[in-house]
């Protein structure tokens, strides 16, 4: 992926951590000796008051040898007065990248506090304000805010190297024993437990799941958020021409945003209707290659043209297919203007013309150093978590190092975790899926989620157990205000169903 996403009551520290740490050779990196913070507040979400226990920490991952490996990160928050640990859910939420802390889904989602930014515009520079969430899932669900390995302040320890945690199968292995003691030493073995991820966050729940149940750790939910969970439909390539006919709804609701089309009367019939065309005679259009007659080439490039305002001559030229990012360059290139890829409502002044691809995305520029700089503040004011670490709110390290291939495949550049949920959601046949999707999210389109999502292999019967939301934002669909509210209250439901 071209750009990361990118998104933690008593603190679990290994009791023996810092002796084996003391006790280990000279050059094994020490567990970091930072206390937990333990704060409580008073939390105002919607018409109900009411007090919760936030805890910042770490707990301390360890290897075959049960030697300390990895201190990973977290903010937990859990509510007075609401039921017992029995009755309460309990949700672990993250971000993806890889590389990405969770600092997003925390501050912009989930997380009884959040910080203003501006919707769809460029958030000013600090000071940023902090404020009460309205649309926190603390009312319906304790939150365990995870940060992934070499992400936040989650670091190596002893002699622990990158290729231990940096990978797909490496990943789901340390989230699965980092819930495993977290349910431990917190007593929530017998409460209901979802996961929730955003983005590649997505990928390791598919992964995380299958690996909980094999533990014997069955979940209640999974809430995948801007889900990307084949890679082979997010990257189009010579002989994968899937992608192109995936993301042609969303950039047809983009252009619709920018008014490079007309704006249909009804967009969920209007959307409905581009999949139709998407997956039909686009689909099939490509499929014919070389064999496709001209005049067949020109149809399609002219309902193209209808759906996305390109340039009729520039739709033949490109033999049908855009790439994702060359879309974002020159949907606007006549305003000189890139979009966002995360958020293709974003736009921004664009610096280098003539370049073949957009040089920057305008929707990751617009709010990542308004969370980055809101969680290092809140974290160490607020929540009393005393550290001069760095906060690593997105890791290009981790990112460069991850290890796509996986046991027993072929492929490193095509991961598709579709068979890990297919057999979670088969062993535990009350498992139920929650797809979150914006319909400006350039990063993870919904049309390639809904692919996914079709073809996991389950039951027919059991295809029912997975919902979709669909919201006018891009992949971090909180940053719009009103599809914030409208995801508080489709998951709301989703719990209490």
């Amino acid at each position: 992926m071209k750009h990361l996403v990118a998104t933690l009551s008593l603190a679990f520290v290994l009791p023996c951590g810092a002796a084996r740490a003391a006790d280990a050779p000279s050059d094994a990196v020490p567990v970091p000796n930072v206390p937990p913070a333990v704060t409580h507040h008073v939390a105002h979400i919607g018409s109900r008051t009411f007090r919760y226990t936030a805890t910042a920490g770490t707990i301390v991952l360890t290897n075959a040898k049960d030697e300390p490996a990895a201190s990973v990160f977290y903010v937990a928050y859990t509510a007075e007065g609401l039921g017992s640990k029995a009755e309460r859910p309990v949700t672990f939420a993250y971000n993806g990248g890889p590389g990405g802390s969770s600092a997003l889904i925390h501050l912009g989602a989930f997380g009884p506090r959040t910080v203003v930014t501006t919707n769809a515009e460029a958030t000013h520079p600090a000071p940023y304000s902090m404020v009460d969430n309205d649309q926190s899932l603390l009312d319906t669900s304790d939150l365990v805010f995870v940060d992934a390995v070499g992400t936040g302040f989650s670091r190596l320890v002893g002699h622990a190297t990158a290729k231990d945690f940096y990978g797909v199968d490496e990943d789901g292995n340390a989230f699965a024993q980092f819930v495993r003691r977290y349910i431990t030493a917190n007593d929530r073995w017998n409460s209901p437990k979802y996961v929730a991820g955003e983005s590649y966050g997505t990928t390791r729940s598919c992964v995380l799941a299958k690996k909980l149940q094999r533990d014997g750790i069955e979940l209640n939910g999974v809430i995948l958020i801007s889900s990307v969970l084949d890679f082979a439909t997010l990257v189009p390539q010579p002989g994968n021409d899937e992608p192109y006919w995936l993301y042609l709804p969303t950039e047809a609701a983009t252009a619709v945003f920018h008014h490079k089309v007309a704006t249909p009367p009804d967009t969920t019939a209007y959307l409905a209707q581009v999949r139709a065309f998407a997956q039909g005679p686009y689909a099939q259009a490509l499929a014919a290659g070389a064999a496709l007659s001209p005049s067949a080439r020109a149809s399609i490039a002219q309902q193209l043209h209808a759906y996305l305002g390109l340039p009729v001559d520039y739709l033949v030229r490109s033999d049908l297919r855009v790439p994702p990012g060359r879309f974002e360059k020159v949907l606007l290139g006549d305003e000189a203007r890139t979009i966002g890829r995360y958020d293709g409502r974003f736009s921004s002044f664009d610096i280098d013309p003539i370049g073949a691809d957009a040089d920057s995305d305008p929707s990751s520029d617009a709010v990542f150093g308004a969370f980055t700089a809101s969680f290092n503040h809140y974290v160490r004011d607020e929540l009393q978590y005393k550290t001069d670490a760095k906060y690593e709110f997105l890791s290009f390290d981790v990112n460069r190092a991850w290890n796509w291939k996986r046991a027993n495949t072929f492929d490193a550049a095509a991961v598709d975790v579709s068979a890990d949920l297919g057999e979670a959601m088969t062993a535990n046949p009350f498992l139920r899926v929650f797809s979150a999707n914006g319909i400006y999210d350039l990063a993870t389109p919904f049309f390639a989620t809904e692919y996914s999502l079709a073809h996991l292999g389950i039951a027919p019967s059991l295809q029912s157990h997975i919902s979709f939301g669909y919201y006018p934002a891009g992949h971090m669909i909180y940053i719009n205000p009103v599809a914030h509210a409208s995801l508080k209250r489709d998951l709301a439901s989703f719990y209490h169903s």
